[in-house]
């Protein structure tokens, strides 16, 4: 029993690559949303893995008419394990759904158009607030890092609570 498949959809390859890392580690597949769709029978248990952006995990409207979603693994710039209660608000997730959020990284030449143009005005908007406040947690400096030099954070070590949950929903130790 658990996930027979990883499906992820990537906007500037972070998500691309927990996903590699995490078909590693558990030996499953891991598919493009696109892909998937073509190779990947519908109905089939998977772990979703989508970029986030302003709390909206990209593409798991569209992976859960498809597939039987049994975790969801929201990518973005803040620190691993943060963000869980408004990734399950924006998403409409109950507390019976699995949600991991992953730090990923931000590199802007990789955006285009809009995406591009958000990131910067918000970037620019959180650095000074950040900048300024005089106590800052080692997150908000991770953060504010991210803005000022971008970054990949994508790591294995980040990982570690999808994989413990999915040691336990299948009983295979990793």
């Amino acid at each position: 029993m658990g996930p027979k498949a990883i499906v992820y959809t990537s906007n500037t390859g972070y998500t691309a690559q927990y996903a590699q890392l995490l078909s590693k580690k558990t030996g499953l597949h891991a598919y493009s949303l696109e892909e998937a769709c073509e190779k990947v029978p519908k109905g089939t248990e998977v772990i979703y893995m989508g970029w986030i952006m302003a709390g909206k995990i990209q593409g798991f409207i569209t992976a859960l008419k498809q597939y039987q979603v049994a975790a969801v693994c929201g990518v973005g710039m803040n620190p691993t394990g943060s963000q869980i209660s408004v990734v399950r608000q924006v998403n409409g997730l109950g507390t019976d759904m699995p949600v991991f959020t992953l730090q990923g990284g931000l590199n802007m030449d990789k955006l285009h158009g809009f995406k591009k143009l958000i990131l910067k005005s918000m970037g620019g908007t959180m650095g000074r607030q950040l900048m300024a406040k005089q106590n800052r947690t080692p997150e908000e400096d991770a953060i504010l890092d991210m803005f000022r030099n971008g970054g990949n954070r994508v790591s294995m070590q980040n990982l570690k609570e999808v994989v413990s949950w999915y040691e336990q929903e299948t009983g295979k130790k990793l």
